[in-house]
Protein backbone atom coordinates (compact mmCIF):
# COMPACT_ATOMS: atom_id res chain seq x y z
CA UNK A 1 0.00 0.00 0.00
CA UNK A 2 2.76 2.73 0.65
CA UNK A 3 3.94 1.94 -2.63
CA UNK A 4 0.53 2.92 -4.24
CA UNK A 5 0.37 5.79 -1.29
CA UNK A 6 3.92 6.96 -3.11
CA UNK A 7 2.80 6.34 -6.98
CA UNK A 8 0.19 8.91 -6.45
CA UNK A 9 1.86 11.29 -4.39
CA UNK A 10 4.40 11.45 -7.44
CA UNK A 11 2.36 11.37 -9.96
CA UNK A 12 0.10 14.24 -8.53
CA UNK A 13 3.70 16.40 -7.78
CA UNK A 14 4.77 15.31 -11.43
CA UNK A 15 1.20 16.68 -12.76
CA UNK A 16 1.63 20.07 -10.78
CA UNK A 17 4.84 21.21 -11.80
CA UNK A 18 4.10 20.75 -15.11
CA UNK A 19 1.38 22.94 -14.96
CA UNK A 20 2.01 25.53 -12.24
CA UNK A 21 -1.46 27.24 -12.18
CA UNK A 22 -2.42 26.38 -8.73
CA UNK A 23 1.17 26.98 -7.28
CA UNK A 24 1.06 30.25 -8.52
CA UNK A 25 -2.60 31.00 -8.10
CA UNK A 26 -2.73 30.22 -4.33
CA UNK A 27 0.83 31.63 -3.30
CA UNK A 28 0.06 34.84 -5.74
CA UNK A 29 -3.54 35.50 -4.02
CA UNK A 30 -1.98 34.94 -0.07
CA UNK A 31 1.03 37.67 -0.84
CA UNK A 32 -1.23 39.63 -2.37
CA UNK A 33 -3.77 39.81 -0.15
CA UNK A 34 -1.74 39.96 3.18
CA UNK A 35 0.61 43.01 1.44
CA UNK A 36 -2.53 45.01 0.57
CA UNK A 37 -3.69 45.46 4.68
CA UNK A 38 -0.53 47.33 5.62
CA UNK A 39 -1.18 49.89 2.78
CA UNK A 40 -4.82 50.62 3.80
CA UNK A 41 -4.41 50.71 7.61
CA UNK A 42 -1.54 52.77 7.85
CA UNK A 43 1.42 52.54 9.64
CA UNK A 44 0.64 52.06 13.01
CA UNK A 45 2.90 49.54 14.19
CA UNK A 46 0.47 48.39 17.42
CA UNK A 47 -2.21 48.02 14.81
CA UNK A 48 -0.75 46.21 12.60
CA UNK A 49 0.77 43.87 15.13
CA UNK A 50 -3.13 43.27 16.18
CA UNK A 51 -4.45 42.69 12.66
CA UNK A 52 -1.64 40.46 12.08
CA UNK A 53 -2.69 37.21 12.62
CA UNK A 54 -6.66 37.45 11.48
CA UNK A 55 -5.34 38.83 8.19
CA UNK A 56 -2.67 36.03 7.48
CA UNK A 57 -4.86 33.01 8.71
CA UNK A 58 -7.91 34.46 6.14
CA UNK A 59 -5.48 35.01 3.78
CA UNK A 60 -4.54 31.40 3.85
CA UNK A 61 -7.82 29.93 4.16
CA UNK A 62 -9.43 32.17 1.28
CA UNK A 63 -6.17 30.60 -0.83
CA UNK A 64 -6.76 26.76 0.20
CA UNK A 65 -10.09 27.10 -1.03
CA UNK A 66 -8.89 29.01 -4.20
CA UNK A 67 -7.82 25.77 -5.77
CA UNK A 68 -10.02 22.31 -3.92
CA UNK A 69 -12.37 22.16 -7.49
CA UNK A 70 -9.59 21.16 -9.09
CA UNK A 71 -8.38 18.79 -6.44
CA UNK A 72 -9.97 15.65 -8.39
CA UNK A 73 -11.62 17.49 -11.21
CA UNK A 74 -8.48 16.34 -13.62
CA UNK A 75 -8.32 12.89 -12.45
CA UNK A 76 -12.28 12.58 -12.93
CA UNK A 77 -12.10 14.46 -16.74
CA UNK A 78 -9.69 11.57 -17.99
CA UNK A 79 -11.63 8.56 -16.22
CA UNK A 80 -8.25 7.79 -13.38
CA UNK A 81 -10.80 8.21 -10.78
CA UNK A 82 -12.75 5.46 -11.68
CA UNK A 83 -9.81 3.16 -12.08
CA UNK A 84 -8.99 4.71 -8.45
CA UNK A 85 -12.69 3.77 -7.03
CA UNK A 86 -11.99 0.34 -8.98
CA UNK A 87 -8.52 -0.30 -7.46
CA UNK A 88 -8.28 -3.22 -4.67
CA UNK A 89 -6.55 -0.51 -2.79
CA UNK A 90 -8.28 1.29 -0.54
CA UNK A 91 -9.31 4.40 -2.06
CA UNK A 92 -8.97 6.48 1.50
CA UNK A 93 -5.23 5.51 0.95
CA UNK A 94 -4.86 6.99 -2.37
CA UNK A 95 -7.32 10.19 -1.62
CA UNK A 96 -4.68 10.79 0.94
CA UNK A 97 -1.77 10.82 -1.40
CA UNK A 98 -3.61 12.92 -3.49
CA UNK A 99 -4.19 15.49 -0.44
CA UNK A 100 -0.51 15.83 0.64
CA UNK A 101 0.62 16.21 -2.47
CA UNK A 102 -2.15 19.28 -3.17
CA UNK A 103 -0.74 20.47 0.27
CA UNK A 104 2.60 20.22 -0.64
CA UNK A 105 1.81 21.61 -3.97
CA UNK A 106 -0.11 24.67 -2.30
CA UNK A 107 0.02 24.78 1.37
CA UNK A 108 3.82 24.22 1.91
CA UNK A 109 4.54 27.53 0.06
CA UNK A 110 2.00 29.58 1.92
CA UNK A 111 3.75 28.40 5.29
CA UNK A 112 7.19 29.26 3.57
CA UNK A 113 6.39 32.58 2.55
CA UNK A 114 4.56 33.70 5.83
CA UNK A 115 7.16 34.76 7.89
CA UNK A 116 8.28 36.64 5.69
CA UNK A 117 5.27 38.49 5.00
CA UNK A 118 4.80 38.63 8.68
CA UNK A 119 7.57 41.27 8.67
CA UNK A 120 5.23 43.90 7.37
CA UNK A 121 2.96 43.40 10.58
CA UNK A 122 6.27 44.25 12.83
CA UNK A 123 5.75 40.64 14.21
CA UNK A 124 8.68 39.71 16.33
CA UNK A 125 10.78 36.35 16.23
CA UNK A 126 8.92 34.42 18.50
CA UNK A 127 5.37 35.53 16.62
CA UNK A 128 7.05 34.86 13.60
CA UNK A 129 7.79 31.30 15.09
CA UNK A 130 4.10 30.92 16.21
CA UNK A 131 2.90 31.78 12.78
CA UNK A 132 4.79 29.04 10.90
CA UNK A 133 3.78 26.19 13.50
CA UNK A 134 0.43 27.23 13.06
CA UNK A 135 0.03 27.75 9.94
CA UNK A 136 1.99 24.17 9.67
CA UNK A 137 -0.72 22.50 11.37
CA UNK A 138 -3.60 24.16 10.28
CA UNK A 139 -2.77 23.90 6.67
CA UNK A 140 -2.85 20.19 5.92
CA UNK A 141 -5.75 20.31 8.07
CA UNK A 142 -7.56 22.62 5.69
CA UNK A 143 -6.71 19.99 2.81
CA UNK A 144 -8.02 17.83 4.31
CA UNK A 145 -11.26 19.01 4.99
CA UNK A 146 -11.56 20.20 1.57
CA UNK A 147 -11.33 16.91 0.00
CA UNK A 148 -14.25 16.00 1.44
CA UNK A 149 -16.01 19.19 -0.04
CA UNK A 150 -14.32 18.47 -3.49
CA UNK A 151 -15.42 15.33 -3.43
CA UNK A 152 -19.07 15.62 -3.15
CA UNK A 153 -18.92 18.69 -5.45
CA UNK A 154 -17.11 16.70 -8.40
CA UNK A 155 -18.94 17.96 -11.46
CA UNK A 156 -21.13 19.65 -10.13
CA UNK A 157 -21.65 23.58 -12.46
CA UNK A 158 -20.36 26.19 -9.98
CA UNK A 159 -18.69 23.91 -8.40
CA UNK A 160 -16.36 26.00 -6.59
CA UNK A 161 -19.01 28.31 -5.30
CA UNK A 162 -20.43 25.17 -3.68
CA UNK A 163 -17.22 23.31 -2.12
CA UNK A 164 -16.74 26.96 -0.69
CA UNK A 165 -20.21 26.81 1.43
CA UNK A 166 -19.80 23.70 2.30
CA UNK A 167 -16.06 23.62 4.20
CA UNK A 168 -16.37 26.99 5.13
CA UNK A 169 -18.39 26.52 8.18
CA UNK A 170 -15.97 23.34 9.21
CA UNK A 171 -12.27 25.85 8.62
CA UNK A 172 -13.94 28.20 11.60
CA UNK A 173 -12.37 26.31 14.11
CA UNK A 174 -8.75 25.74 12.28
CA UNK A 175 -8.77 29.60 11.43
CA UNK A 176 -9.86 30.60 15.62
CA UNK A 177 -7.03 28.38 17.22
CA UNK A 178 -4.68 29.58 14.41
CA UNK A 179 -5.28 33.05 14.47
CA UNK A 180 -5.53 32.60 17.96
CA UNK A 181 -1.88 31.18 18.57
CA UNK A 182 -0.35 34.12 17.04
CA UNK A 183 -2.81 36.35 19.15
CA UNK A 184 -2.14 35.16 22.25
CA UNK A 185 1.68 35.15 21.29
CA UNK A 186 2.04 38.65 20.48
CA UNK A 187 -0.11 39.52 23.66
CA UNK A 188 2.78 38.06 25.47
CA UNK A 189 0.23 35.01 26.64
CA UNK A 190 1.20 31.11 25.61
CA UNK A 191 0.32 30.09 22.31
CA UNK A 192 0.43 26.29 23.48
CA UNK A 193 -2.89 25.70 23.93
CA UNK A 194 -4.13 26.96 20.29
CA UNK A 195 -0.93 24.83 18.98
CA UNK A 196 -2.23 21.62 21.18
CA UNK A 197 -5.69 22.44 19.08
CA UNK A 198 -4.36 22.71 16.01
CA UNK A 199 -2.29 19.03 16.12
CA UNK A 200 -5.73 17.62 17.80
CA UNK A 201 -7.73 18.97 15.03
CA UNK A 202 -4.81 17.74 12.41
CA UNK A 203 -4.83 14.24 14.03
CA UNK A 204 -9.10 13.84 13.70
CA UNK A 205 -8.70 14.98 10.44
CA UNK A 206 -5.98 12.58 9.26
CA UNK A 207 -8.20 10.17 10.55
CA UNK A 208 -11.67 10.59 9.64
CA UNK A 209 -11.19 13.15 6.27
CA UNK A 210 -9.80 10.43 3.87
CA UNK A 211 -12.85 7.85 4.90
CA UNK A 212 -15.26 10.97 4.15
CA UNK A 213 -13.47 11.94 0.64
CA UNK A 214 -13.44 8.52 0.01
CA UNK A 215 -17.28 8.63 0.40
CA UNK A 216 -18.41 11.59 -1.13
CA UNK A 217 -16.12 10.69 -4.43
CA UNK A 218 -18.27 6.82 -4.68
CA UNK A 219 -21.27 9.24 -4.56
CA UNK A 220 -20.24 11.81 -6.70
CA UNK A 221 -19.28 8.70 -9.34
CA UNK A 222 -22.66 7.18 -9.18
Amino acid sequence: MFTVFAWVVKRDLMLAMRSRSDLFTALFFFVIVVSLFPLAIGPELETLRQIAPGVVWVAALLASMLVLERLFAADHADGSLEQMLLSPQPVSLLVLGKVLAHWLVTGVPLVVVAPLLGLQYDLDSEALGVLLLSLLLGTPSLSLIGAIGAGLTLGLRNGGVLVSLLVLPLYVPVLIFGAGAVEASVSGLGAQSHLYLLGAILVMALLLAPLGAAAALRVSAE
